[in-house]
Order: C-alpha cells, then sequence, then structure tokens
C-alpha cells in the first residue's frame, strides 16, 4: 500500500503478468544491488592491488580469481536486469591449491597497521582477497533468502560456494606461508568434542526406534 498526496490509500499491486525485468521484490532489489555493488568493490580491490604483488603463485591466483569474479559478476548483472536465464550458464569455482593444512602456532611477530603504503605486502593483499570472499558468502546468501526471481535467486545462490572455495583456495596458500596459522585443540579434547554428538533416531510423530 502506497500513500497518495491527498492522504488517501490506494493499492499498488500488479492484478496482470509481471513482465521478466519487473519480476523482482523489494527487498529483493536492494540485496541484489548490494551484491552488485559489494562485487565490484572486489574486482576494483584485486585491480589496485594487483600492481604489488610480488609471489608469483598469489598472482596467478589473483589473476584466476579475478577473471571468474568478473564472469560471475556479468552473469548476476545479465539476469537482474532481465529477470530472465542469463546469455552464460553459471560456472563452478576449481581452485588449483592443495587441501593440506599446516597445523599449529609457530612464533612469529605481531601484527599491526602499517604506517605508509609503501608497507604493502603479499601477506597484507593475501588478506584483503580472503576478506573480500568471505564477506561475498555471507552478503549472497543472506540475499538469495531475501529473492523472488527463480533465476536471480539460483545464480546467487550457487554463486555462494564459489566464494567458499575461493576464500578456502587463499587460506591455504596463507597457511603455506605462516600468514595463516591454525591452532589444534588437545587430541583428547578434539574427540571428546567430536564425539559429543549422536545420530537422530526419532521418526515422523516422536515414535523412536
Amino acid at each position: 500500500m502506497t500513500q497518495n498526496p491527498q492522504g488517501q490509500m490506494h493499492e499498488n499491486m500488479h492484478t496482470g503478468p509481471v513482465p521478466p525485468q519487473m519480476n523482482h521484490g523489494g527487498h529483493e532489489i536492494f540485496d541484489v544491488h548490494e551484491v552488485l555493488s559489494c562485487a565490484v568493490a572486489g574486482l576494483n580491490q584485486f585491480t589496485l592491488l594487483r600492481p604489488h604483488v610480488q609471489d608469483q603463485e598469489l598472482l596467478t591466483m589473483m589473476d584466476r580469481q579475478f577473471h571468474f569474479m568478473q564472469e560471475e559478476y556479468n552473469i548476476t548483472l545479465d539476469c537482474f536486469k532481465s529477470g530472465q536465464d542469463p546469455m552464460k550458464p553459471t560456472q563452478k569455482y576449481m581452485m588449483k591449491q592443495d587441501n593440506d593444512f599446516v597445523f599449529g602456532l609457530k612464533q612469529s611477530q605481531p601484527k599491526k597497521p602499517i604506517n605508509t603504503a609503501s608497507e604493502i605486502s603479499d601477506e597484507i593483499i593475501a588478506g584483503f582477497m580472503l576478506g573480500v570472499h568471505k564477506g561475498g558468502a555471507s552478503l549472497k546468501a543472506m540475499s538469495a533468502l531475501e529473492t523472488t526471481n527463480p533465476v536471480v535467486r539460483r545464480v546467487i545462490a550457487d554463486s555462494v560456494p564459489n566464494c567458499i572455495e575461493m576464500a578456502y583456495e587463499v587460506s591455504i596458500y596463507q597457511n603455506k606461508h605462516h600468514y595463516y596459522q591454525v591452532p589444534q585443540l588437545a587430541e583428547q579434547d578434539t574427540m571428546a568434542i567430536v564425539n559429543s554428538f549422536a545420530p537422530s533416531s526419532v521418526q515422523p510423530g516422536g515414535m523412536a526406534n
């Protein structure tokens, strides 16, 4: 319901078929606008940081992720503007890193903010990259829950695992270079927590086996 200048209320509802490009709810419009804005900001960050990368492995990863993120942005924008299937289907990001983490903490210098831009390093750049993907995963998951257009909903939902995969790839790189250390609990504590749950056997209606 909306209110006209005279204070009278009138219904603002579609009574006939909705054109594809208008097949979006209010929450969806704002949330997808935020998703696209976040994607632009992430791509801009990658572009600004690229000239400062020293490690060829990190540079190769950054370029591969940038091109994938760019394509995903274009696909999302395409279906959002048309309300229909995008010109290209959604893709699945496949990371190049193995999935071996080194556990434990190694003594290192405390981290603190840099004082000048000249102090930027591969460690800092990898941290920015991880932040882009973590923020994207959270925002896209939340936005997909508010999206009414079925195509846009699927495209954004399909994008969440890609953010997770790219974040995982960056974190493995960080771990390998001791930028991202992973502590572990003592084996006894780990197993106690792992074994602190049991399978459910409750049947519909509350009848147990």
